[in-house]
């Protein structure tokens, strides 16, 4: 398609990419680095310590979570959307990955903006919010959308990965890995009593706890439960380690009961070669092909029967799939299609396409025209972001 000037909207919590854990912050690192491939004008609005090649607005001076910060930080979220405001005239697209702050973004914006949002939409303010998108919003799969299926979506977008070199090892071990959040929902707890009823060594890889739910369920949960087995906790892994440790183990364990958006960890396993244990949830299911890549469980007792069955799977082309299904250059033209339509919306041109099922039109953009011409006159001055509290704005999300 015809170069376009685009913005990039990160949450200033973690860098681009992040050093460790970011899902949201390392799926538009790809993203910006793909269009910038394709020869697209991007900028970048997020921490200071960013590292793309892309021109970078700093939003923060580094980074909030890896610098300490542990408050609200609704605050430093409006100092984005206002760095952004300020300078809509210069971009062709906006493309905003704030979750719900993103949705004042785009009321105020003079410029098209697509919202992305990586997060859990089982809220109580959700369907009132997502009532009023304006056109471009995008979810990560199926299964989140479909928690709110009257919203007006554009297109459902799985999100892509490098993921071509991740490593494939033939001597594997027998011993179990659980990568993901400090966080209940993830099911770190039940990852360990999985390992105990198949009789598996389990290496944990998990985020440095910053919210302070999760302090609590790190300190009072997670440690007791770690005391009580042979399970071995590596803390934060960067992204070279977190692959080693997916390539060398037997099977990796997803045992979460949450409505899982997606499931980055999921991916970067299967992309090792590496099968998938899981829990039927969210957005798993579009990922894991059960008997093929891995297999689901109800519960924990059915996790560990299952692992019984992964010597069988063929992990070479566990893999071979995984990379061809969630590459960055598939995610990259899905979005190219969304920026292209809302284009042609503000252009006046047709209803136009359909991406992976969702359509990219229809009423919705008849009634985004209309919308969009009305607020083409608001000049670029920011609002405050609607209230939401540190765990919705990005902990839930990933």
């Amino acid at each position: 398609m015809t170069p376009l000037r685009i913005a990039q909207v990160a949450p200033p919590l973690q860098r681009v990419p992040p050093e460790g854990y970011g899902g949201t912050e390392r799926v538009v690192g790809e993203l910006v680095r793909e269009l910038v491939r394709r020869g697209h004008e991007v900028t970048l609005f997020a921490s200071g310590d960013s590292e793309v090649p892309a021109r970078v607005v700093p939003t923060v001076p580094h980074a909030l979570w890896p610098a300490g910060f542990q408050g609200d930080p609704a605050g430093y979220f409006v100092r984005t959307e206002l760095e952004v405001l300020r300078r809509a005239d210069a971009f062709d697209v906006i493309h905003g990955h704030l979750e719900w702050y993103g949705f004042t973004l785009a009321r105020l914006s003079p410029t098209p903006t697509v919202l992305t949002l990586h997060g859990r939409l089982d809220l109580p303010f959700a369907h009132d919010v997502l009532s009023e998108a304006i056109g471009g919003l995008v979810a990560i799969s199926h299964s989140q959308a479909s928690q709110h299926p009257d919203a007006p979506w554009t297109a459902v977008i799985h999100n892509g990965l490098s993921l071509e070199h991740a490593p494939f090892r033939e001597d594997r071990g027998d011993g179990l890995c659980f990568v993901g959040r400090m966080a209940a929902e993830k099911g770190v707890t039940e990852a360990i009593e999985i390992a105990r009823l198949s009789g598996r060594k389990l290496r944990i890889a998990a985020k440095t706890p910053t919210l302070p739910s999760e302090h609590e369920y790190y300190n009072e949960v997670f440690l007791k439960a770690l005391r009580r087995s042979d399970a071995e906790f590596l803390g934060e892994l960067r992204s070279h380690e977190r692959d080693a440790l997916f390539a060398e183990s037997y099977a990796s364990l997803l045992p979460g009961a949450w409505p899982e958006p997606f499931g980055l960890a999921a991916i970067e396993s299967l992309a090792c070669g590496t099968p998938v244990v899981a829990r039927r949830v969210g957005g798993l299911v579009e990922i894991l092909r059960d008997g093929i890549d891995g297999f689901f469980g109800d519960d924990v007792r059915q996790m560990a029967f299952a692992l019984g069955r992964v010597e069988r799977l063929d992990r070479a082309e566990i893999r071979r799939s995984a990379v061809e299904r969630f590459s960055v250059a598939q995610m990259a033209d899905r979005y190219e299609a969304v920026y292209a339509t809302m284009l042609a919306i503000r252009a006046g041109g047709d209803e136009g396409e359909r991406v992976d099922g969702w359509a990219l039109g229809g009423t919705v953009t008849r009634l985004d025209r209309a919308r969009h011409a009305r607020r083409a006159s608001v000049p670029s001055t920011g609002a405050p972001a609607p209230d939401a509290r540190s765990r919705v704005a990005d902990g839930e999300r990933r």
